[in-house]
């Protein structure tokens, strides 16, 4: 699917069906390895010329929190800890974009969780260019902390590595 071309301007929605957000952490005070997933309901990505200026809108479904755990994801769920109920978004939004010397991109964007809007700031992996598709992998670590999510501390950790994947396909011309 990789070609070496450039991905044309414009809209380009993103395939939930094709999509999602893993994430991995520590628990047990840094002695296990958790690994999990949410779904992506949907978000568009407007590449734009020059690149610097594309944005990007996405949101998750924070009840599709899974560890394959379910006592666990009971209650992560919960108002203990995310309060999906109240808060059923994850939504990030992009403010720019920037490549460094080397030619990584970086995405910088605020992250709304259990209500609160925080920086965040993902890297991006892989890029592939299909025709009128396109496919990222972008990579961030999440301070769930700064989110207001700090209960059961040692248990949980407080930071998250998650691996946005998704594939957008082109719906229209160039954002103005």
């Amino acid at each position: 699917m990789v070609t070496t071309t450039a991905p044309k301007p414009g809209r380009y929605d993103i395939d939930a069906l094709h999509s999602w957000i893993s994430f991995t952490t520590k628990h047990m005070f840094g002695l296990g390895t958790v690994r999990g997933s949410f779904r992506l309901r949907g978000g568009t990505v407007s590449l734009a010329e020059p690149l610097t200026a594309t944005r990007v809108d996405a949101i998750a479904d924070a009840a599709s929190f899974d560890t394959g755990n379910k006592n666990r994801d009971r209650q992560v769920l919960s108002k203990t800890l995310l309060d999906t109920a109240t808060y059923p978004d994850i939504v990030f939004t992009s403010i720019g974009a920037e490549q460094d010397e080397a030619g990584a991109w970086t995405l910088q964007g605020l992250l709304t969780a259990h209500g609160v809007r925080a920086p965040v700031t993902f890297t991006v992996a892989k890029a592939e260019v299909d025709r009128e598709e396109i496919a990222v992998e972008a990579i961030a670590t999440l301070d769930r902390y700064a989110h207001g999510v700090s209960k059961l501390k040692g248990m949980a950790a407080r930071r998250l590595q998650l691996t946005a994947t998704f594939r957008a396909r082109r719906t229209g011309n160039s954002p103005t």
